[in-house]
């Protein structure tokens, strides 16, 4: 558990670390996450290997059952900044509505586009069909 701990660590600084030599405007730790990501998709499952090692699957889950206990700072930042929610309170519910359409929308078309069947080449053996003609229409009885 202490190694699969120590990769994540791993992988969040060489994601700080290409943000930033690149000056990327992308946190450090999601740079190191599609990091460990693309490595772990592209790993393939040898005889009895999983493709995830079960140390990090086992320090993932942990991590995410304590997910709760992270928001702890956040939540305490808020109730320290009330004031100022209070008096910016308009530009914040738009900044969160808009990006929150936004991101619905981009995510929308996203899955549109990468869901939609594939255009087949037509083959040259098969007949064609004259525009608004159905198949049966251009055949002689």
């Amino acid at each position: 558990m202490i190694v699969a701990f120590l990769l994540l660590i791993a992988c969040e600084l060489i994601g700080e670390l290409v943000r930033e030599a690149f000056n990327l405007p992308v946190p450090g730790p999601v740079i190191g996450m599609f990091f460990l990501a693309a490595v772990l998709a592209f790993r393939k499952d040898r005889l009895g290997v999983p493709a995830v090692p079960n140390a990090l699957g086992t320090t993932a889950e942990t991590l995410i059952s304590h997910m709760g206990l992270l928001f702890v700072p956040a939540g305490v930042g808020i109730i320290t900044e009330a004031g100022l929610l209070r008096q910016e309170w308009l530009p914040i519910a738009a900044g969160l509505i808009g990006s929150t359409v936004l991101s619905l929308a981009v995510t929308g078309l996203v899955m549109h586009w990468t869901s939609r069947p594939r255009r087949k080449s037509r083959s040259p053996a098969l007949p064609s069909v004259q525009p608004g003609l159905t198949s049966h229409q251009g055949t002689a009885p």
